[in-house]
């Protein structure tokens, strides 16, 4: 269940706190071919699961981009703002991806709500995003996230 804001007063009360985890989500060959028929991105080490194998990973690996991407459907299932009016993402700071995701992996997303901004109307987020692959070591990709909640 999302953390639910109603008001920019209930999104400045969570600054510095931990959102929870998202559900966990497996990452096929066929969305990593879907993501690279949408972006043009056929490299092997993606695509090509022979010679994969033989590659540094032992088999393909989702494009860090695809991995960036799938956290803006993770982000739902951590916070939502239903007193909002509209919500608006803003763009993204610092994108690390510390670790490759293996096809076939799971991955989830963890959410720290790290600072709040008052804004016309409203307030701006950055939320600390950490995708971790399931009995990974290190997390696959980390991101701040920042949004526009408008709530007046």
């Amino acid at each position: 269940m999302p953390t639910d804001f109603h008001s920019a007063a209930d999104v400045r009360a969570a600054k510095g706190s931990h959102l929870g985890y998202s559900d966990w989500m497996e990452i096929t060959q066929e969305r990593i071919d879907q993501f690279a028929e949408a972006t043009g991105d056929y490299q092997w080490i993606h695509v090509d699961p022979e010679r994969a194998k033989s590659g540094p990973f032992g088999k393909t690996i989702a494009h860090g981009y695809l991995t960036l991407s799938i956290t803006n459907m993770f982000l739902p299932q951590l916070m939502a703002a239903p007193g909002a009016k509209m919500g608006i993402n803003y763009g993204t700071n610092k994108v690390r991806f510390p670790a490759p995701v293996p096809v076939d992996s799971r991955i989830r997303c963890g959410a720290e709500l790290t600072e709040v901004t008052d804004i016309p109307g409203g307030v701006q987020t950055l939320v600390t995003l950490t995708i971790e692959v399931e009995g990974g070591q290190k997390p696959a990709c980390i991101v701040e996230s920042i949004s526009r909640w408008i709530f007046e």
